[in-house]
C-alpha cells in the first residue's frame, strides 16, 4: 500500500505531517511511504533523513495521483482533489462543518476522507487526537505572544528600585488550549483567573494554581465528547456582563471559546475592549472560526484605544518541530490502529468506533451523520 505525505501549502505553515521516525515505523509495518521533497524543511529535516527512514521522494502531482493513502495536516486545496485516484484514503484536518463544497468534492471524487477533528474523545483514541495535541501547543504559544507584546513582565519582582506587581491574566475557556494557557502563564509568574461555562472544569483550573471565576448562567454543560454546549442568547448576555469586569482588571485576556461544529461565540465586545487598560493585550485563539473578540482580524494585530488585539492563526505552526512531532505521532497511531497485518494495508473497518467516527466521505457518499445533518 502506497502512502504519500505532501508538503503543507497553507501560507506560513512549516509543519510536517510525518517525521522520519514515524515514516520508519510505517515502513516496518509494510507500507510504501513516499513524500514530497522538502517535507521537513520547516523543521530543519533533510530529504536524506526521510530516505534513511525508508521513505521515497516523489513530485507532488505524481505522489498525490498514485497514493492509496494521503496523510497531511491541512485540508486539501480544491484544485488537487481531481488528482486523487478513486478509492484513495485521505486523512487530514478538514473543517467539514464549514467546508460543505470541499466535502461534496471529496465524495464526488470517490475519496474516503477522514477528518482529524472528528477523532472520538475516548481513552483509546487519545493518542490519535491531533486536535487536542495541536490545541495544547496553541495555548502555550498564545501566552508567549501576549508576554512579548505586554509592556510589563509577568512575574512579581522585588528589586532595590521597588516591587513590580505580577501581571493578571484572564483565560476564557478552560478546554485543552485554555488549560495549557493557564499552566504557561502560571509558570511565567502571572496571577491567573479563568472562566468556563462547564462547572466540571473548576477543579482542573484550581489544580493549576488559577482562580476559577463563577458566573450563574443557569443550566450549562458539555457534549458527550467534552465540548462546551452552545449558550442561549440570555446566557451569553449574562456571561458578557460578568466578563466585562474581569477583562477591565486584566493585563492579558486570552479567549479560547469554541463550540464544536459552529461559529465561535462573540464573548468580548467592543465596549468591553474599550473598558480595558491601555497597554493590555487580548489574544483571540478562536479567530480562525469566527473569533471571540469584536474587532479581531485573522493574521493581524489591531489596536483599539491602546489595547492590542492579536488575531494570529495557526499558533501551533509557530513551534513547527514540536507541533510536527505531536501530529506525526497522532497520525502514526491512527494508521497503526487501522492497519491489517494480513492484508498489508490500512483498512477502513466501519465497525470500528474510531475509524467510523472520523470518516466523512466513503464510496462516493457523505457518510458522517453529523456532517450530513449540518449540510442540510
Amino acid at each position: 500500500m502506497r502512502f504519500f505525505i505532501p508538503r503543507e501549502v497553507r501560507s506560513r505553515d512549516t509543519r510536517a505531517a510525518l517525521l522520519p521516525d514515524t515514516v520508519g515505523k510505517l515502513v516496518r509495518l509494510g507500507a510504501e511511504v513516499t513524500f514530497e521533497p522538502g517535507l521537513g524543511a520547516g523543521c530543519h529535516l533533510t530529504n536524506k533523513a526521510y530516505t534513511a527512514a525508508g521513505g521515497q521522494p516523489l513530485p507532488r502531482g505524481q505522489g498525490l495521483s498514485e497514493a492509496d493513502l494521503i496523510l497531511r495536516i491541512n485540508k486539501p486545496p480544491a484544485d488537487e482533489i481531481f488528482l486523487l485516484k478513486r478509492g484513495a484514503i485521505h486523512i487530514s484536518f478538514l473543517d467539514p462543518f464549514r467546508e460543505p463544497d470541499l466535502v461534496r468534492a471529496l465524495a464526488g471524487a470517490g475519496v474516503s476522507a477522514m477528518s482529524l477533528e472528528l477523532i472520538p474523545r475516548t481513552t483509546l483514541a487519545q493518542k490519535m487526537d491531533a486536535l487536542s495535541s495541536q490545541s495544547s501547543l496553541a495555548g502555550y504559544v498564545a501566552v508567549l505572544m501576549a508576554a512579548g507584546r505586554l509592556p510589563k513582565i509577568f512575574p512579581m519582582m522585588m528589586t532595590p528600585a521597588g516591587t513590580l506587581a505580577p501581571a493578571l491574566v484572564f483565560v476564557i475557556g478552560a478546554g485543552v488550549a485554555g488549560l495549557q494557557a493557564i499552566a504557561t502563564a502560571r509558570r511565567l509568574g502571572a496571577r491567573v483567573e479563568a472562566f468556563d461555562t462547564r462547572p466540571v472544569v473548576e477543579e482542573q483550573v484550581k489544580s493549576l494554581g488559577a482562580r476559577f471565576v463563577k458566573v450563574d448562567l443557569g443550566e450549562t454543560g458539555q457534549t458527550k465528547d467534552g465540548y462546551a454546549k452552545a449558550l442561549t442568547g440570555e446566557q451569553m448576555r449574562k456571561q458578557r456582563e460578568a466578563m466585562a469586569k474581569h477583562c477591565a482588571q486584566a493585563d492579558v485576556v486570552i479567549t479560547t471559546a469554541q463550540v464544536f461544529g459552529r461559529k465561535a461565540p462573540l464573548i468580548v465586545t467592543a465596549d468591553m475592549v474599550r473598558g480595558m487598560k491601555p497597554g493590555s493585550v487580548i489574544v483571540d485563539m478562536a479567530v480562525e472560526s469566527g473569533g471571540n473578540v469584536e474587532g479581531s482580524r485573522l493574521d493581524e494585530e489591531a489596536d483599539v484605544g491602546g489595547v492590542k488585539i492579536l488575531g494570529h492563526g495557526n499558533l501551533p505552526g509557530r513551534v513547527p518541530l514540536h507541533a510536527s512531532q505531536m501530529i506525526s505521532s497522532n497520525l502514526g497511531h491512527l494508521v497503526e490502529h487501522g492497519w491489517d497485518a494480513k492484508a498489508g494495508a490500512f483498512t477502513l473497518r466501519l465497525d470500528d468506533e474510531i475509524l467510523r467516527g472520523c470518516l466523512v466521505t466513503h464510496g462516493g457518499e457523505i457518510v458522517n451523520e453529523m456532517v450530513k445533518q449540518r449540510m442540510k
